[in-house]
């Protein structure tokens, strides 16, 4: 592609990485990007664990993450699967493996179908206050120490087909790699690349990757140094994009869409979730909104809506949220709710269907650019569902 055709270029190309199955469900640059989430349940609690899980599925979430800071914990995780198989539900699990957990991570990988390790907690030692710094003879033992450490659950994840993700937190990096490198993406890096080239060398490659930083510019620069890193070794494992602890309310949301849409209109991320304080069934949206608003996936009606100004001859607001109380349940259209005849038509694109102020409580409605009928306002959302019956797209709401 020529630079003059990038300046015109409107698709987004993703960066091409291998599939990695988790359970059922593909991740990589070959498949829909990936929604998840997390539920907040004790793991031990499996009645409300389960019941969770299933709010998430329901909500349209992919793939569920549940911690697993215990034996005891990753143990009631097969229970977990049992009771959801049960009940029909085949959403894939993934365990959350935190400090020094490889006894944890060997239990619970006989039940999930993806283990979540943070490379600076899976082989933790408390800090010395009083170190200076780590000889380069220290940190190749320690390196050393952790490919002893990590390679039986390499061996059990890569022998059962199952999946890891090597979940760097910017807050939470190894003593030896702050020292090294700092609090940066650098030490987020290498981090997660000391654990990419032991799976290599264990012919292990259902790896996906996740760079998380509460703080956009941070996680901006750790994923994309961490895909160019990749790229220059000769890896391509997908990666799973976030903004950890983004808070809650638009802030959250706000926070999590510009550090996650940033990353995914550069062509990087295969799998998301949006980490919001608030029930994490809330998140899904947010997410599906973000792959939607980039036209990376469609799974909710599209609808344009100008701002309304001077000109608009009825309350738009109200008048969007009565299109959307009769359509939003339709999958797969776009539709144009638009306050006046001036720029309406030119401004609706190429949406499916658009309602058009035309003049003092007269609706014209629109199928593509093209204008059907004018109706009276007071039976002009009616109006519209028969259109799009007419043309067979109609579905009754559940």
């Amino acid at each position: 592609m020529t630079v003059l055709d990038q300046r015109y270029d409107t698709q987004i190309h993703r960066r091409v990485t291998r599939t990695v199955m988790v359970g059922d469900i593909p991740v990589g640059s070959k498949h829909p990007i990936v929604v998840q989430s997390m539920i907040n349940e004790d793991t031990l609690d499996i009645d409300s664990s389960v019941a969770a899980i299933i709010r998430l599925v329901k909500a349209g979430c992919e793939i569920v993450r549940v911690t697993t800071p215990s034996i005891g914990h990753a143990k009631a995780m097969g229970e977990i699967k049992t009771q959801l198989s049960l009940k029909g539900y085949k959403v894939p699990l993934v365990a959350d493996v935190h400090h020094n957990g490889l006894k944890i991570a060997l239990e619970v990988a006989q039940h999930v179908d993806k283990v979540r390790i943070n490379p600076g907690l899976f082989v933790f030692d408390k800090p010395d206050p009083d170190r200076q710094e780590f000889s380069g003879t220290e940190f190749a033992e320690i390196g050393e120490r952790i490919r002893e450490t990590f390679k039986p659950l390499v061996k059990l994840l890569r022998d059962h087909n199952k999946a890891l993700r090597i979940g760097v937190n910017h807050g939470s990096l190894a003593e030896r790699m702050l020292f090294t490198y700092g609090d940066t993406p650098e030490g987020m890096v290498a981090s997660a690349m000391e654990f990419v080239r032991i799976c290599d060398n264990l012919d292990f490659h259902n790896i996906i990757i996740s760079m998380k930083a509460s703080r956009v510019p941070v996680m901006l620069s750790a994923y994309r140094l961490m895909a160019a890193t990749m790229d220059k070794e000769g890896f391509n494992y997908p990666l799973h994009l976030g903004v950890t602890e983004a808070g809650d309310g638009d802030y959250g949301r706000i926070k999590s869409t510009a550090g996650i849409a940033t990353l995914l209109a550069d062509g990087l991320g295969d799998t998301i979730r949006v980490s919001l304080t608030e029930a994490p069934e809330k998140e899904i949206l947010v997410c599906y909104s973000i792959l939607q608003s980039l036209g990376l996936r469609k799974t909710m009606v599209e609808y344009v809506a100008c701002p309304s100004c001077g000109r608009t001859l009825f309350n738009l607001e109200d008048v969007l949220h009565k299109v959307r109380d009769a359509t939003s349940h339709l999958k797969g259209l776009d539709i144009a709710v638009m306050g006046c005849i001036v720029n309406g038509p030119g401004e609706m694109a190429d949406a499916d269907y658009g309602y058009v102020g035309k003049g003092p409580g007269v609706i014209a409605l629109y199928r593509g650019r093209k204008e059907i009928c004018k109706v009276p306002e007071t039976k002009s959302v009616q109006a519209l569902i028969q259109l799009i019956k007419e043309d067979g797209l109609w579905v009754d709401p559940f």
